[in-house]
């Protein structure tokens, strides 16, 4: 299956705080072929700003990476970095 990163509209959020992650389930005990649903959701208007299908194997990376990317750039730096990313592979 290809993972890919959607964009539903080009913003940036005041700052990388506003921006919550949300993704279904604990992975590691899934059905190998279970697809998880990672999402970013911009917390002024709780619209999902970027969003994956992932195998669930790979979520918890995927949620590890971007929780730290959260933390650590800036907003428009983070909306950047992981607009091109399609795939958990390129994490």
């Amino acid at each position: 299956m290809a993972s890919s990163a959607r964009r539903r509209r080009a913003r940036s959020s005041r700052h990388e705080s506003e921006d919550r992650l949300r993704a279904d389930g604990p992975g590691r005990l899934a059905a190998p072929d279970r697809v998880d649903h990672i999402e970013v959701v911009g917390l002024d208007d709780f619209e999902v700003v970027l969003f994956w299908d992932v195998h669930a194997r790979d979520t918890g990376r995927m949620e590890a990476a971007l929780r730290a990317d959260l933390e650590r750039l800036e907003a428009d730096e983070f909306l950047a970095r992981w607009a091109a990313v399609d795939s958990a592979d390129e994490v």
